[in-house]
């Protein structure tokens, strides 16, 4: 479920709008020049290469980047292996990458072909928590303080588009905001 969580910024547990409604998703998020979108999900997408299913998305992307801003343009996956040993090893450090406040220096644009992430974005007095889930695209604004939660047990496939190659890289606040918010689990719980 795609879900829009806006509390104080000082205060997380004042929630002002809490909502899963889409068209009040976007409405929220544009007015702080946030985009959100849909586009069609593909059926078992965690079984499909990333080659594969950026193919299906060919007609999508062309149409985002059109202008041809986005030079590089891949796919992020993350799932659960409990076979693997190291998987609880693995699923921390990839969750904790991004749990702290930063920016960056180009939009973040990311579609969810499936599985979740929840982004929080720090603007002014607020905070938008915004869990992406399958067929959401959502594009913050270079500079837009934020963090990313991909949850205790991430499972996701996003694709990402960049202008430059490092544009991922993330510049740090040291601001400690993001450990006084509910986790992606603890919103969903709230559910």
């Amino acid at each position: 479920m795609t879900l829009l969580q806006v509390m104080a910024a000082d205060n997380a547990a004042d929630v002002r709008v809490r909502t899963t409604d889409d068209e009040v998703i976007g409405t929220e998020l544009a007015k702080h020049g946030i985009t959100f979108g849909r586009w069609p999900v593909v059926d078992n997408a965690a079984a499909i290469g990333s080659d594969e299913l950026l193919a299906h998305y060919t007609d999508n992307v062309a149409e985002l980047n059109e202008s041809g801003r986005y030079k590089h343009i891949d796919i992020a996956r993350i799932h659960p292996d409990d076979t693997n040993p190291e998987w609880p090893k693995i699923a921390k450090g990839a969750r904790e990458k991004f749990l702290a406040e930063h920016r960056h220096a180009e939009d973040e644009v990311r579609y969810f072909a499936a599985g979740r992430g929840c982004f929080y974005l720090h603007l002014g007095h607020e905070v938008l928590a915004v869990v992406c889930e399958g067929g959401d695209l959502l594009s913050v604004p270079a500079g837009t303080l934020h963090w990313f939660d991909m949850g205790s047990r991430p499972d996701f496939i996003a694709i990402r588009f960049f202008e430059e190659e490092d544009g991922w890289i993330g510049d740090f606040t040291g601001d400690r905001i993001s450990e006084g918010f509910p986790t992606l689990d603890e919103l969903l719980a709230a559910s």
